[in-house]
C-alpha cells in the first residue's frame, strides 16, 4: 500500500466521499489513489478557489467534511480565500496540500514554499506526513480534528515521497469530539438574568440555527427574550413552518439603532458582535452602553440544546411562532432585487438551497423569501466574495435530489465562474441568478460611509466592472450552462419559473439597477 493509498482509503473508511481537486504533478499519486478508491466521488475544478468553496457547501449540507486536492503552497493560496470563509462558517474541510518530496525541499526548487506558514493561520488542524507510515494515521487524526472541538478546515500536507512509496498503513477509524454542553450551572445563571433583564437578547448561530434550535427559540422569544442571529451564518432553515428570528443589521449604526435599549445580551453558537468594518467615529463592538452581556458557548458548543436548556429552565411555553406560507403575485416592471426576490418566493420550491453571495442585491431577495416554502439558506460567512457559485456546487453534489440557487453580483461571480464548468461536467441542478449592475456597488455606498471623500475618475475606474461589460449569457454557454438575460419582472419571472421546472445547470444575468 502506497502513503496515497493510505491517506486517501482512511479517509474513505471515516465516512468521506467527495473530493474536489485542482491537483498537480506533486499529487499525481493522489490521482492514481482516488482511481482505486471507488467510494470517493472525485470532482475536477478549474481553480482552487472552487475547490474549497464547494468542499465548504457539501459539508454545510452533508454534515461531514469533503476532501480538497491542492497543489503545493501556490495552490492552497489560491484557494485561501474560500478556506477562510470556510474557517468563519466553522465547516469541516479536510485540505490534503501535496508537497515536494522531503528530499527535495532542501534545493528550494520554484514551487517550493512554507506550506506550514501559509496554511497555519486558517487551519483548525495542520500536520505534514513526512514519513509514508503516518500517512493514514494522519489521515484519520485530520478528519476527526475537522469536527473539533471547534469545527472548520484541516491541512494534511503530503511530500511527494510519502505519497509514492510502499509501506503505508491503514489509519483506522477516528475517535470523534463531542460538542461541548453548556452547563447547568451557566444556564441558571442566565435565567437569573434575564429574570432582571428589562429587554433582554440573545445573539445565536451554528446549531442553533436548524429547525430544533429555532423550535427552541421560538419558546425563549415567547418568554420575552428578543432572539436574532449574526449578519452571516452557515446556514438556516427557513420559510413556512419555520421560526424566524430577527437578523443582525449589516452597517454599525443601523445595528447600534436596532439593539437601542438592550440591558443584556446573551451569545450561543457564536461570540459578540462586531462592526464587519472599522469606521470613522462609530462602534466596534455591537453591544449597546450599559448592557450587560453572557456567554453561553460558542462555535464549540451544541448551541441549540444550549437554547432547549435555557427554554426548559424559563418554563417556557412550547409555542411555536412559525412563518405561514405566502406567496406574493407576479412582478411586474421594473427589474431590481425586490422584483427578483418575488419571483424567486413564488416558484422556489420546497426543501431548495439557498447559496448567498449577492452582496447588495441579497437582502431584498432574503426578505421576500421569508414566507416561501421551507428552505435552507447559506452564507457568505468570513466576508471574501466568490464564494456563491462553488458553495452551490458543492451543495449540489451532496443533495442531487434538491433544488440548489445561487445568487451572486456580476462583481463576485467573476471570482470563481469556472464554477459553472464543473457545474455541467456533474450535471448538477444549479440555478445561478447573476445581479449584473456593471459595478462593485457595495464598495461605491462604503465609499461614502468611510468618509474618503468624493471619488474622483480614479476611484470611480477602481469601482466600475463595465466598458467593456461582462457578457454573463456567452460565458455561461461557453461552459455549457443554459443561459439568458432578462430586463423586466416579466422575463425574469418567466425565466426563473421554466428554470426551476427543469433540472440541470442554468444561468440567469438580471440587468439590474447599479
Amino acid at each position: 500500500m502506497t502513503g496515497a493509498d493510505a491517506l486517501v482509503s482512511t479517509l474513505a473508511d471515516n465516512g468521506l466521499d467527495a473530493c474536489f481537486a485542482n491537483p498537480g504533478t506533486s499529487e499525481m499519486h493522489l490521482v492514481t489513489a482516488l482511481d482505486r478508491e471507488t467510494r470517493i466521488k472525485s470532482v475536477l475544478c478549474l481553480f482552487e478557489g472552487v475547490a474549497t468553496g464547494a468542499a465548504d457547501g457539501y459539508a454545510r449540507i452533508a454534515g461531514k467534511p469533503a476532501m480538497t486536492l491542492l497543489h503545493l503552497g501556490a495552490g492552497y493560496l489560491n484557494g485561501g480565500a474560500n478556506i477562510h470563509n470556510a474557517k468563519r462558517a466553522h465547516t469541516p474541510m479536510v485540505n490534503v496540500i501535496g508537497d515536494h518530496s522531503v528530499p527535495h525541499r532542501k534545493y528550494d526548487a520554484p514551487l517550493n514554499s512554507d506550506i506550514m506558514g501559509l496554511a497555519g493561520p486558517n487551519s483548525v488542524w495542520i500536520k505534514s506526513a513526512d514519513s509514508v507510515k503516518t500517512t493514514g494515521k494522519l489521515a484519520a487524526e485530520a478528519y476527526a480534528a475537522s469536527f473539533g472541538p471547534v469545527s472548520g478546515p484541516v491541512s494534511l500536507i503530503l511530500p511527494a515521497d510519502s505519497a509514492w512509496e510502499e509501506g503505508g498503513e491503514p489509519g483506522g477509524k477516528a475517535q470523534m469530539p463531542l460538542m461541548r454542553q453548556t452547563s447547568a450551572e451557566l444556564i441558571e445563571t442566565a435565567k437569573a438574568a434575564i429574570a432582571k433583564a428589562k429587554a433582554p437578547i440573545i445573539l445565536i448561530n451554528g446549531t442553533a440555527l436548524t429547525e430544533k434550535g429555532l423550535a427552541a427559540a421560538a419558546r425563549l422569544k415567547a418568554a420575552g427574550l428578543r432572539v436574532i442571529t449574526d449578519t452571516f451564518y452557515w446556514k438556516m432553515r427557513r420559510g413556512a413552518g419555520v421560526f424566524a428570528p430577527d437578523r443582525m443589521q449589516y452597517f454599525a449604526e443601523g445595528a447600534m439603532s436596532d439593539l437601542e435599549g438592550a440591558d443584556l445580551m446573551l451569545v450561543a453558537g457564536t461570540s459578540l458582535p462586531a462592526a464587519f468594518f472599522a469606521y470613522p467615529g462609530k462602534p466596534s463592538l455591537l453591544v449597546p452602553e450599559g448592557c450587560d452581556t453572557l456567554d453561553l458557548g460558542g462555535a464549540d458548543t451544541d448551541s441549540a440544546s444550549t437554547l432547549l436548556a435555557l427554554a426548559d429552565a424559563m418554563g417556557a411555553a412550547d409555542i411555536a411562532d412559525p412563518m405561514p406560507l405566502r406567496k406574493p403575485d407576479a412582478p411586474t416592471g421594473e427589474l431590481n432585487a425586490g422584483s427578483i426576490g418575488a419571483s424567486v418566493a413564488r416558484h422556489m420550491p420546497e426543501n431548495a438551497i439557498v447559496s448567498d453571495d449577492g452582496v447588495s442585491n441579497s437582502l431584498p431577495v432574503f426578505l421576500s423569501t421569508m414566507t416561501a416554502e421551507p428552505h435552507d439558506w447559506m452564507m457568505l460567512t468570513g466576508g471574501a466574495i466568490g464564494q456563491g457559485l462553488p458553495l452551490a456546487l458543492g451543495a449540489a453534489v451532496a443533495a442531487p435530489d434538491r433544488k440548489v440557487i445561487a445568487l451572486t453580483g456580476d462583481g463576485a461571480g467573476m471570482y470563481t465562474n469556472q464554477a459553472l464548468w464543473s457545474m455541467v461536467r456533474e450535471g448538477v441542478d444549479v440555478t445561478t441568478i447573476v445581479f449584473v449592475n456593471h459595478t462593485y456597488r457595495i464598495l461605491n455606498i462604503e465609499l461614502h460611509r468611510t468618509g474618503a471623500g468624493n471619488p474622483g475618475p480614479t476611484a470611480k475606474d477602481m469601482l466600475a466592472i463595465g466598458e467593456p461589460d461582462i457578457d454573463w449569457v456567452s460565458l455561461a454557454q461557453s461552459m455549457g450552462v443554459a443561459a439568458t438575460a432578462v430586463t423586466t419582472a416579466e422575463d425574469f419571472d418567466r425565466a426563473f419559473e421554466a428554470a426551476m421546472k427543469n433540472n440541470g445547470p442554468n444561468l440567469i444575468a438580471a440587468l439590474v439597477p447599479g
